[in-house]
Formats: C-alpha cells, structure tokens, sequence
C-alpha cells in the first residue's frame, strides 16, 4: 500500500492533517498546522528514522511516547536533549505494564469492548490470508504494506 493511500485512508478515518514525513519536512508542516504552537504529544511508531526530530514538534514540558520502531530502534541518546530542546518528558509504554494485573486487563479489556461495541470505533479487515500463506502476511505486515486487521483463515 503507497503511503498516500496510507493517508487518504487516514482521512477518510477522520483525521484533519496526514503528513508524509518521508517525503515532506513533518517538523515544519507540523509548525505549519499547529501555527507555531506545536504539539502537547506526539507518538511515535516510527522510530530511528523520526527520532530526535519528532522532538521537535512539541511545545515545552510536552510529551513524547514511543510505542514502535518500524524504521529500527531508537538508539541510547543524551537524556539532555530533553532539556535542551523544552524540559520534554518520554516514554516507552508497553502493555505488560499496564495489563500486569488481572484487574487492570480486564478493566483494559471492558473498556474496549465497550468503545468498540458503541461504534466509535470501527476495526476493519482490509487483507485476509489462507493460514498456509502466513509467511505472506508477516513479510506484508513487517513491509508497511497493510492496514487495518490482518486475519488468517484456517
């Protein structure tokens, strides 16, 4: 799937503003869109490749959360750039943590259930697989060439 249909589809969602970072400066259209005022958050899924610039885009004591590395692992950095560019704070959330108790899963899980059932949101299925072609899916999945849920079918 080419990114602009990866953005298309985002608008189509609801989404104001797609930015390709790849192919247009996501800090200055972000400084654009916001008219200077930059961003409270910004989460990353990207990772290496965006990294510190998505910094960039957040106002002073905003917060930057990276939940996925599909450009490759962010690498150690100077915790001072934090400092340097607004008193930042960052995160590395992961499920486990949050879900760590039974309560708190299935707390997690209600909620969602419920967000889902209501049809605020909407979970479609945009590729389905025979199970003897998962190899196919994962080599699409980890090639960025999906959207949505991915289901194989035995």
């Amino acid at each position: 799937m080419g990114r602009s249909r990866k953005a298309d589809l985002a608008k189509a969602n609801g989404c104001d503003h797609a930015i390709l970072y790849r192919d247009e400066d996501f800090v200055a259209r972000t400084k654009e869109i916001t008219g200077g005022a930059l961003c409270d958050v910004v989460y990353d899924g990207v990772g290496k490749t965006t990294f510190p610039a998505s910094l960039d885009c957040l106002h002073p004591l905003g917060m930057f959360v990276s939940f996925g590395s599909s450009s490759g692992q962010i690498d150690a950095f100077n915790i001072n750039i934090l400092q340097f560019k607004g008193s930042l704070y960052a995160t590395r959330p992961t499920m486990n943590h949050y879900a760590a108790k039974r309560v708190d899963l299935l707390a997690i899980a209600n909620d969602l259930f419920d967000v889902v059932g209501s049809g605020k949101v909407k979970i479609p299925v945009n590729q389905t697989y025979p199970l003897k072609e998962a190899q196919k899916a994962h080599r699409e999945l980890e090639g960025r060439a999906t959207t949505g849920s991915s289901i194989l079918i035995p």
